[in-house]
C-alpha cells in the first residue's frame, strides 16, 4: 500500500479503514438491536440473533485492532448509535420483509466496501486482509439470508433498498474522515 501525492500515508489509510470498519460493525449491531426490539416474537428472531452475534464478533475484532494501532474511533459514534437503532426499528415496523430488505441493502454496500479495502491492501497486511475477508463472508451470508427471507418482497423494495444503500455509503464516507 503506497501513498501517492495528495493521498494519506499508509498508516493513515489503515487508520481510516479501522475507523470506518469499527463504526460499521457498531452500526450493524445497533440496526439489529432496533429490529429485535420490534420483532421479539417473529420467526426471524433466531436469524436476527445469529447475525447480531456475528456482528458482535466483528466489532470486538476491530475494537482490538483500533486499540493496538492507536486509531481514534469516529467522532460520529453517538450519531451511529441512534441512527442504526432507528433504521433497524423503522424497517422492522414496516414488517419482517422490510427488515430483511434493510439487511440486504446494508450488507450489499458493506460487501463492496470490504472488497475495495481488500484491493487497496493487496498483500501488504495479510492479518488485516484476513479479518476483513472473514467479515466480508459473514456479510455476504447475511445478505443472502435476507434475500432468502423475503427482502425483495418488501413494500416499495427498490426505493427502500436504494435509500438505505445511499445512507450506508454516506455513513462510510463520513466515518472514514471524521
Amino acid at each position: 500500500m503506497k501513498s501517492r501525492p495528495g493521498q494519506p500515508s499508509p498508516r493513515n489509510q489503515i487508520g481510516s479503514m479501522l475507523r470506518v470498519n469499527l463504526a460499521g460493525e457498531y452500526g450493524a449491531m445497533r440496526i439489529y438491536d432496533g429490529q429485535l426490539s420490534i420483532l421479539q416474537t417473529s420467526s426471524l428472531k433466531p436469524l436476527l440473533d445469529h447475525m447480531k452475534e456475528q456482528e458482535l464478533t466483528h466489532l470486538r475484532a476491530f475494537e482490538t485492532w483500533v486499540v493496538e494501532n492507536q486509531v481514534r474511533p469516529t467522532l460520529l459514534q453517538p450519531l451511529w448509535h441512534v441512527a442504526g437503532y432507528a433504521l433497524g426499528a423503522a424497517t422492522a415496523l414496516l414488517g419482517e420483509k422490510a427488515a430483511m430488505a434493510c439487511t440486504a441493502a446494508v450488507e450489499e454496500v458493506i460487501d463492496q466496501h470490504y472488497e475495495n479495502q481488500l484491493t487497496q491492501l493487496g498483500d501488504q497486511h495479510p492479518e488485516l486482509s484476513h479479518l476483513i475477508s472473514v467479515c466480508q463472508q459473514d456479510e455476504r451470508e447475511h445478505r443472502n439470508l435476507a434475500l432468502h427471507n423475503g427482502a425483495t418482497d418488501a413494500p416499495a423494495y427498490p426505493l427502500l433498498s436504494s435509500m438505505i444503500k445511499k445512507a450506508s455509503r454516506l455513513a462510510i464516507w463520513l466515518s472514514e474522515r471524521v
